[in-house]
């Protein structure tokens, strides 16, 4: 798939009440592209798509879209880029008229019955049962599909959405996946995603940028960790975890730190290993197991002591070592290997 540029951010700094909640200093996004955006709460994700909605405008530095600076709310640029924002929100009226009420803002002269039935199809709702129901006769999932089938209906050029799938059943959290990926398919939107859902995101995005604290961190995976730490009298920190393990780090800049642990750094093993000079071992069970898109790798999800960690490994590996989710293993790291995110 050939892609060119569609976004480029350039020293971008967004506050709010004059506290910095976002700082990019250079990041771009290719068209046909789906991005990830994963990071803890607070970490800035919503705060980007809305600037890349064109819904607000940086404090200061500047987006590009397709080589020319946003303006908030410009018809050259809003009526090609529509926000899925985490909280949906319906009109007043009924389904159709719902989905309908973009393609009246972009004055579509097709036909809208057609378009808004494609959309609800999408999204997995029948429309004859659906086109007519009242807003406040859908159920949380049915809500959240049809604020999406709003935004399928419009055949967007960029799809941005902001946690599609939290709180809501299993079956309309299958049905959103594939009506967002039928969007790359059968109109190459580019999608921008910030989820949770890191198995989603790993399974379906070509990057994934990594949001903490306002600040890209990588565009490689790897581990957030958080304190509180607690010093130790070998020099060494730690995080005491609920099954009285701990994580060790080297002197952290605050006590609330976030440290990252990059997955290739990380080894693991089922039977327990004999560990070199400054090597840290954590009893871990895995839970998750997913094939990383670009390189054919293996990610294993760890937990140790309610403490999640992702662990990148080879097929081959991964095939030698009998892996499977509820399997018990050793993750062995290096305290010294870990950077703090400042």
């Amino acid at each position: 798939m050939i892609s060119c540029r569609l976004y480029e951010i350039r020293n971008l700094v967004h506050c709010y009440q004059g506290r910095s909640v976002l700082e990019i200093p250079s990041m771009q996004i290719q068209q046909k592209s789906i991005v990830g955006l994963i990071g803890p709460n607070g970490g800035g994700k919503s705060t980007l798509l809305k600037l890349l909605a064109c819904v607000e405008s940086p404090g200061s530095g500047e987006i590009l879209f397709k080589g020319r600076r946003m303006k908030p709310f410009a018809d050259d640029t809003r009526f090609q880029i529509t926000l899925l924002p985490q909280e949906p929100y319906l009109l007043k009226r009924n389904v159709h008229n719902n989905i309908a009420y973009g393609l009246r803002l972009r004055k579509d002269k097709t036909s809208n019955t057609r378009k808004v039935f494609e959309a609800l199809e999408l999204v997995g709702l029948d429309p004859k049962s659906f086109h007519l129901r009242p807003w406040q006769a859908l159920s949380g999932g049915e809500a959240r599909r049809v604020t999406l089938a709003a935004r399928l209906a419009l055949h967007p050029e960029v799809l941005l959405l902001d946690e599609p799938t939290a709180g809501i059943d299993a079956a309309s959290v299958q049905l959103i996946k594939e009506a967002v990926l039928s969007a790359r398919e059968e109109w190459n939107t580019t999608l921008i995603i910030a989820s949770h859902d890191w198995e989603w995101i790993e399974m379906t995005c070509d990057d994934i940028l990594h949001l903490s604290g306002g600040r890209i961190l990588d565009s490689d995976k790897g581990n957030i960790i958080f304190g509180p730490w607690h010093p130790r009298r070998d020099g060494w920190h730690e995080k005491h975890l609920r099954d009285g393990q701990s994580i060790l780090v080297p002197p952290p800049p605050g006590k609330n730190a976030a440290v990252l642990m990059k997955s290739e750094d990380l080894r693991v093993c089922t039977d327990q290993p004999i560990t070199g000079d400054n090597e840290h071992l954590l009893k871990a069970m895995i839970t998750h197991m997913t094939l990383e898109k670009k390189s054919g790798n293996i990610l294993l999800t760890l937990n140790a002591g309610h403490q999640d960690v992702t662990v990148r490994i080879s097929h081959s590996h991964s095939k030698a070592g009998h892996f499977q989710p509820g399997l018990s293993v050793w993750l062995i790291y290096n305290p010294k290997d870990m950077k703090w995110i400042h």
